[in-house]
């Protein structure tokens, strides 16, 4: 039977118009699809806030005339960019990644680190797509995201619950791999305002997982129970605390990547700490002038701070 993943409609907007077609005449015909997600797919404001794209692409030599940016795509996933697009009287501000179709497809399957799998199993809304293909290119990889997640998330939870508890504990695994700045709660807060979307993955994957899975009910009242032995139980009992070391690892060198290729990208830091810690963070000179040097005391200071985990 064909796998379909309930993708989240892209919301019509001029401001999401206007950023697809200033990304397609920036990389032609290299782009094989758009895909938004995040809190503006969430609200469906574009304007509030920073619309998050993911641009994947047919090989990154169509895409970087130089071999150093090609390298570090290829070597750390995704390139992470800044455009500012007017649209009207007014700006849409956008921070878009790219991620080649064989990278995309190969992290949502194998990665041992959740970065890929953990994110597409969260709404997300294709934006634009050149072909049919394309498209069910992204629907196989969507699907192998949620089958991945679940494979390894439930050896690490409870044997039986609600998928709603199911799916907050899943998602605060994931996001413990990452340097993050979203409250206690987040995890939950996300699983509430899109509770159909996950019931309808975890039962559209649950025959393609390698153990038996169970679900009873609808929505909020949906119930699992997995039959789990016990060597997988051990195994998740190691890789995620392996997983958190590697993934704090990563987020600081994406960061420290992001440092070149993000226009405005010590500014946007601020601005997302701010934003999901309410605490205020306020960016040094020197470590403007010499981020590579004195960025790392202000991270220091800014986890003792609590501003993120």
């Amino acid at each position: 039977m064909k796998q379909q993943h309930l993708s989240t409609p892209a919301p019509e907007s001029p401001a999401l118009d206007a950023l697809i077609d200033t990304l397609r005449a920036r990389y032609g015909n290299a782009v094989n699809a758009v895909m938004l997600y995040g809190s503006c797919l969430r609200s469906g404001d574009l304007f509030d806030g920073l619309v998050d794209l993911y641009l994947i692409v047919d090989r990154y030599r169509d895409v970087y005339p130089r071999s150093l940016s090609r390298l570090s795509n290829q070597l750390l996933p995704p390139n992470v960019f800044y455009i500012e697009v007017p649209v009207g009287e007014r700006i849409v501000r956008c921070k878009y990644a790219i991620l080649s179709s064989a990278a995309f497809k190969r992290g949502v399957a194998h990665w041992f680190q959740s970065y890929l799998w953990g994110r597409f199993t969260q709404p997300t809304a294709i934006a634009w797509h050149r072909d049919d293909d394309s498209r069910q290119q992204l629907e196989r990889n969507f699907h192998m995201a949620t089958r991945t997640f679940l494979n390894n998330t439930l050896p690490a939870l409870p044997a039986r619950g609600s998928v709603r508890e199911l799916w907050r504990d899943a998602l605060q695994l994931s996001y413990r791999t990452e340097l993050r700045a979203e409250k206690i709660g987040r995890t939950t807060e996300l699983t509430d305002s899109a509770i159909d979307h996950y019931v309808a993955l975890t039962i559209a994957a649950a025959t393609s997982l390698p153990f038996p899975l169970q679900i009873n009910g609808e929505g909020c009242e949906a119930e699992y129970q997995a039959h789990i032995t016990a060597p997988r139980r051990t195994l998740a009992s190691i890789s995620w605390p392996l997983r958190r070391v590697q993934g704090k690892l990563l987020s600081i060198a994406r960061l420290l990547k992001a440092l070149f290729t993000f226009e405005g990208g010590l500014d946007y830091l601020a601005w997302k700490l701010e934003r999901h810690s309410g605490q205020k963070v306020e960016i040094p000179e020197r470590v403007r002038r010499l981020p590579l040097i004195f960025i790392w005391g202000l991270m220091w200071r800014l986890y003792r701070r609590g501003v993120f985990r």
